[in-house]
């Protein structure tokens, strides 16, 4: 049963990191107050990385940053490998 709330969870979280990156991509095109940086890579680490991946993907946002194409990458590889190991004890 904790598994289906943990899965939920999740899916909320990354929602939510997914929708801050679209938000964040359209004050860049109308030149308003941005997200930081700092705190987009921190939400992917944070179990935020699929949505993370997803809206870079779709929104074609922070694809030419190295930063954003090296870590989310890594945050994928780290959260995933978090999960598997939380779920399999």
């Amino acid at each position: 049963m904790y598994v289906f709330a943990i899965v939920i969870l999740l899916v909320l979280w990354n929602f939510f990191v997914f929708a801050l990156y679209g938000i964040d991509k359209y004050k860049s095109k109308r030149q308003l107050w941005r997200i930081p940086e700092a705190a987009l890579i921190t939400l992917a680490f944070l179990f935020g990385c699929y949505g993370a991946w997803a809206a870079m993907v779709l929104f074609r946002h922070k694809t030419l940053h190295t930063k954003f194409r090296v870590l989310v990458p890594v945050a994928v590889i780290v959260d995933t490998a978090i999960l598997a190991t939380a779920l399999y004890f």
